[in-house]
């Protein structure tokens, strides 16, 4: 959770890393993505840090614009650092779903509740792949390291990590994980 200015350097650093770096001006300003996940920490930190309501405001407005523009629903403080969205499309996040570190979303990703059960969110562990369609729901655990292949749909929990998952409904296809699939900032 972001609590300090330095946390929001952090997180903004880690992001940037697992965006693949757009390192230049120009790339920082004219990617769409990027500018989205910039405006999510910037409101993360304002709530977080008790800034003035009007800020908090404005980042609030920001967020659900640029989110109306991109198809992204992703409400603040569910992802750790190292949010990576692969490029704009449909993605639909619940609030209450709590995700680690080094995540990799791609478009049509549907991370919700069970059905009338607004708190049974799911809890996704760190370095994550999600790929394109996948459906996760209900009060379920995913451990670390693990990669959800292309229209999986996950209704219960995986918590040992290191697995992919695939089919309608999720099961381990291999025990390769999410490894090569992330690109996570070096800690030197």
């Amino acid at each position: 959770m972001i609590a300090s200015r330095a946390d929001l350097r952090t997180y903004l650093e880690a992001d940037r890393v697992a965006l693949g770096g757009p390192s230049s001006l120009a790339a920082r300003l004219l990617n769409d993505v990027w500018r989205f996940q910039r405006c999510l920490r910037v409101l993360e930190y304002r709530l977080n840090t008790n800034a003035h309501p009007a800020l908090v405001v404005i980042a609030k407005l920001r967020h659900r614009r640029l989110g109306r523009q991109l198809g992204f629903t992703i409400p603040p403080n569910v992802f750790g650092p190292g949010l990576s969205i692969a490029h704009y499309g449909t993605i639909v996040v619940n609030g209450g779903a709590r995700v680690g570190a080094n995540c990799r979303l791609h478009v049509d990703v549907n991370i919700g509740t069970a059905a009338g059960a607004q708190a049974a969110a799911p809890k996704i562990g760190d370095n994550c792949y999600i790929g394109p369609g996948a459906k996760l729901f209900g009060a379920i655990e995913i451990g670390s390291g693990t990669a959800i292949g292309a229209n999986a749909v996950v209704d219960r929990s995986f918590p040992a990590g290191n697995v992919t998952l695939g089919g309608v409904p999720a099961r381990p296809i291999s025990e390769r994980g999410s490894a090569g699939l992330l690109i996570v900032r070096d800690p030197s």
